[in-house]
């Protein structure tokens, strides 16, 4: 996009045209190129990452139960895909949840919809990028991030467990990091849950056959995943897991 025409959202600030920047914060954070200012700019950074924790954990303290659904921002309102992503948010309220998306379009968008629809908490949790984002207009309750880091803490804090519609590498990532986050039980264990076995058949064939007959995986850590194409199966593997979960806590 060259004329820069759309919301360009860096933290709580929204950038137009001739105000958004060449780069991302992350980018210039991750940047070890160039001269050694970051020596005095650095220190600085931390001050600003400590208040995205401290705003995301003050928005989303009293939010109440809550699942993550992560999806493709490329979605398109008539594909499919859609359509499950508006049931999924349904869903969810009906079963008592709030609903947490990144915020954007496509899955994003579908599962906040739904969950507006349904009468329920929508969140959004936006991220600054180089290009077209900014929080869905079915988005109730949005916070925007700068950092990647701070934000997918937010993710996983405040979530009882996970949905994943069909996505590209963003919705990898965030999958992939909350399967380590169980199985190097670095958090309480909760529900995976992929919903299309067509499209993820693929990618669990290869960890089956390819990562774990290596070795390089084990088995059980596969097994924290779960596949259906059945929207009611899925939110009852959240309740599920979320009530074993309630049962082991100390009264």
């Amino acid at each position: 996009m060259t004329d820069k025409s759309y919301d360009y959202l860096t933290g709580p600030v929204t950038l137009r045209r001739s105000q958004v920047p060449p780069t991302t914060t992350d980018q210039r954070l991750l940047d070890n190129a160039g001269p050694a200012d970051w020596l005095h700019a650095d220190p600085w950074r931390v001050l600003r990452i400590q208040s995205e924790f401290v705003e995301g954990f003050g928005a989303l303290a009293e939010l109440g139960p809550a699942v993550s659904v992560f999806g493709s921002a490329r979605t398109k309102p008539e594909d499919p895909n859609y359509s499950l992503g508006v049931a999924v948010g349904k869903s969810l309220v009906q079963a008592g949840y709030a609903v947490i998306t990144g915020g954007g379009p496509g899955a994003m968008e579908a599962a906040n919809k739904g969950a507006l629809e349904a009468g329920g908490t929508s969140v959004g949790l936006g991220i600054e990028l180089p290009f077209e984002q900014g929080l869905n207009r079915y988005v109730d309750l949005g916070v925007n991030f700068r950092y990647f880091f701070a934000r997918k803490t937010m993710f996983v804090k405040y979530a009882q467990g996970f949905i994943v519609l069909p996505g590209g590498f963003g919705t990898l990532d965030e999958l992939f990091e909350a399967v380590t986050l169980v199985q190097t039980r670095k958090v309480t264990s909760f529900p995976l849950v992929l919903i299309g076995t067509a499209y993820w058949g693929g990618l669990l064939q290869w960890l089956r056959e390819t990562a774990a007959t290596t070795g390089t995986i084990s088995t059980s850590d596969i097994d924290l995943l779960h596949v259906t194409d059945d929207v009611e199966e899925a939110v009852r593997i959240i309740v599920s897991g979320d009530n074993e979960m309630a049962a082991k806590r100390p009264e």
